[in-house]
């Protein structure tokens, strides 16, 4: 358990505190969460600033944990595959509640999670076959436009909302559009793998 994988482990605990944050009955039992009013037309719960501000913090562990398990060769099977479980549950857990609470439309965490479940099958059939799938830019890219753009929608979008400009939902979008042009580009990268002969 060396330093990136135990940023990783941290990483699941602060997922699970912000899946109890917005999902736990807190006003049932009788525990009033605090209400910002921004503007007449903007008021602001307090419990997803509070997850928004983890989730940064998480998210932040996913890059940390990533450099200083490279530049320290502290790389292990391990922790490729704990991170990779990490980030998932990280990002579709969230983008699940904020789907179901209204802040975003359904069909982008449908597509996120269908994305990453192809995704994932081809880099098992890769790997079944020696081919290590490398993470494309394109993949970074649109990991970056949806970390920043779950983090904008946990704040309200604040403060582009108060000049009406969703750039939450401009940087999801872009995310989703990313995620499922880097879905084809794994394929294409690994079709011979996956329609291959098994020996």
């Amino acid at each position: 358990m060396n330093l990136p994988n135990k940023l990783t482990m941290i990483r699941i605990f602060l997922t699970l505190v912000i899946i109890a944050i917005l999902t736990l009955p807190f006003e049932a039992a009788g525990i009033e969460m605090t209400k910002l009013f921004v503007s007449e037309a903007i008021v602001v719960d307090i419990k997803y600033i509070i997850a928004g501000v983890l989730f940064i913090v998480a998210s932040l562990t996913d890059f940390v944990d990533g450099y200083i398990a490279r530049k320290y060769n502290l790389v292990t099977d391990f922790g490729k595959m704990i991170d990779a479980i990490a980030d998932k549950i990280l990002v579709n857990s969230v983008l699940i509640i904020l789907s179901a609470t209204g802040f975003i439309h359904p069909i982008i965490p449908v597509i996120i999670i269908m994305r990453d479940t192809v995704v994932n099958s081809i880099k098992m059939v890769a790997g079944n076959h020696g081919n290590v799938v490398a993470a494309s830019w394109m993949g970074k890219v649109k990991t970056v436009c949806m970390m920043t753009g779950v983090s904008l929608t946990l704040f309200y979008n604040l403060p582009f909302e108060l000049w009406n400009l969703r750039i939450s939902d401009f940087l999801l979008i872009i995310a989703t559009v990313l995620s499922i042009i880097s879905a084809v580009q794994y394929y294409n990268a690994n079709k011979k793998y996956i329609f291959a002969e098994t020996k």
